[in-house]
């Protein structure tokens, strides 16, 4: 570097300097401009004369939402400037900048194409263009092709971009969205019936755009890129409201975005789809009509616990009881039931809220996760006095339910009386109807399940299929080239009777508990879903990927 470049630098790092400190002096977010990618299309807003004349520019913009970048915020006309887009029904976030930085805004309004028509705004999240995108897709293949041409075309174009992928995940009825910065571009993925799948590569100017607009959306800091940041948004469409809940990592390459998409369709499972063995299904659905104790859903993130208990509680809601659920976050809202969030910022947490709903004179009360003792405590004395309590606890089998309780503190004289049934679960893909291929089990897969079938309680044997068949996943259009499309539950469960009761109160490790539900008729995990492959519905493929044998 020689001497005059070293000077330009030193000027430039004084600048921005100076720049943050009369930041602080105005309360004002500071922000280097030279660094970000101007969004051309929200340049627009402020024409070039006034955004010259009043040192300020609009840099980025989602819906009705702006980042406004200004030198001097006291600077004659800012404030009438400000005035007018409030009085467009706009919302300003300000961020002060270096001069040299603006310049590099001001700079951007040559690139508008002269013949293209100046908006009032950028809808970014557009139910018609949703629409549209949503009638032309129809697949996952169609999705990655109209992905590529929209990477190709000007970067300028990130709306039309964001868009489409909000379009295409909604699409694919996929649960997370993962845009992550690599060296020279960012990758996209999407998490569809539990497993991410590739998308596309977009280039890093097109990932910082994306990046600036889904911040602004999920009303977190723009300039913090340091620090994990949390937010959430809604994407509206015709059909329905879709709940975003976004996740902002620092990597080496840039930040890592998460978007976990909370579909309204996983909610409206009912009880009677979840997927439960016959046998199962009617001791589950005796213990719901219990009116105290507590059943307990377990397994890791993912396996479908928040989906099972909200459809537990919509079988049994009704005008002649009182539900109420403590939740980190909500999720899904439930029509008829009064659901409460945690703020433990505002000292509303898990303890402090089962206190304040016991007073509200509850039948049924929903406790989202026992992470502590004293959750755990309030949570069973309240299922002891009258209350129909469920929660989640993360185990990985329903018999490790009873050693996690006694793990975290809770007395084993209290455990036994209080619990009612402990569940364990985990989301199986289901094959693809359209393009499964019936076929001929191999002899090591005839001799596993004739294995499990002869360790099956006898209840469940009676509905098995009487020849043994499989089925394989072939990939079509339909399920994206997968072979399956959508998950269903595998299950275990036992019951807290009078000899669990006498066995908890000796402190028993997992595998006593496992060995005497089993002893009592528990099916396992892997029974079930041995059950579902006979039936064509799964693969040991699957099974083995979700559940241990």
């Amino acid at each position: 570097m020689n001497t005059n470049d070293r000077l330009a630098e030193l000027r430039k790092k004084e600048e921005e300097e100076l720049a943050q400190i009369l930041a602080q002096r105005h309360k004002i977010s500071y922000l280097d401009l030279t660094k970000m990618t101007i969004d051309l299309d929200s340049l627009k807003i402020i024409p070039e004369a006034d955004a010259r004349a009043n040192s300020m520019a609009v840099i980025q913009s989602v819906g009705k939402k702006l980042q406004v970048a200004l030198t001097n915020p006291d600077r004659p006309g800012v404030a009438d400037t400000l005035d007018n887009l409030k009085r467009r029904k706009y919302e300003t976030q300000l961020f002060l900048v270096s001069p040299a930085g603006l310049d590099k805004a001001f700079s951007k309004y040559k690139e508008i194409p002269r013949f293209e028509e100046t908006k009032v705004g950028i809808i970014d999240i557009s139910k018609s263009k949703l629409e549209s995108y949503e009638a032309t897709l129809h697949s996952l293949a169609n999705f990655k092709k109209a992905l590529a041409a929209a990477r190709e075309k000007d970067v300028r174009k990130a709306s039309d971009t964001l868009e489409l992928l909000y379009a295409g995940a909604l699409d694919a009825d996929a649960s997370d969205v993962h845009i992550e910065a690599e060296i020279a571009s960012a990758k996209i993925r999407l998490r569809i019936d539990g497993v991410l799948q590739d998308i596309i590569d977009v280039p890093l100017p097109l990932y910082q755009l994306l990046l600036s607009r889904i911040k602004l959306l999920s009303e977190v800091k723009l300039n913090v890129r340091d620090k994990p940041q949390d937010g959430r948004f809604t994407i509206k469409t015709a059909k329905e409201d879709v709940e975003v809940r976004t996740s902002f990592l620092p990597g080496p390459f840039g930040e890592s975005i998460v978007m976990r998409l909370l579909l309204p369709k996983t909610i409206a499972i009912r009880y009677e789809e979840l997927g439960m063995q016959p046998a199962l299904f009617e001791m589950m659905k005796g213990e719901l009509l219990r009116p105290n104790g507590m059943i307990l859903v377990t397994g890791p993130t993912g396996s479908g616990k928040t989906t099972t208990l909200y459809a537990f509680l919509k079988s049994i809601s009704s005008s002649e009881v009182k539900v109420i659920t403590i939740e980190d976050p909500i999720e899904y809202h439930i029509a008829h039931i009064t659901q409460t969030q945690i703020d433990p910022s505002k000292g509303y947490d898990f303890v402090n809220g089962l206190r304040s709903i016991l007073r509200q004179d509850p039948d049924i009360i929903l406790v989202g996760e026992i992470r502590d003792l004293e959750t755990a405590q309030i949570a069973m004395h309240a299922a002891l006095t009258g209350h129909l309590v469920f929660s989640t606890l993360h185990t990985n089998d329903a018999a490790g339910t009873v050693p996690r309780l006694i793990d975290l503190g809770v007395k084993v004289n209290v455990i036994s009386p209080a619990l009612n049934i402990a569940m364990a679960q985990r989301l199986t893909r289901q094959l693809c109807t359209v393009c499964k291929k019936a076929d001929k089990p191999t002899d090591e897969e005839k001799a596993l399940i004739e294995k499990y079938i002869s360790l099956m309680p006898e209840v469940y044997k009676k509905d098995l299929p009487k020849d043994i068949a499989m089925f394989r996943p072939v990939g079509c259009e339909k399920c994206g080239d997968t072979g399956y499309k959508g998950r269903i539950g595998v299950f275990e469960a036992f019951l807290v009777d009078d000899e669990m009761e006498r066995l908890i109160i000796t402190s028993p490790p997992a595998a006593d508990v496992q060995a005497l539900a089993i002893k009592k008729g528990m099916l396992t995990m892997y029974q079930d879903g041995v059950i579902k492959i006979m039936r064509g519905v799964t693969t040991f493929e699957e099974l083995d990927r979700v559940a241990a044998a």
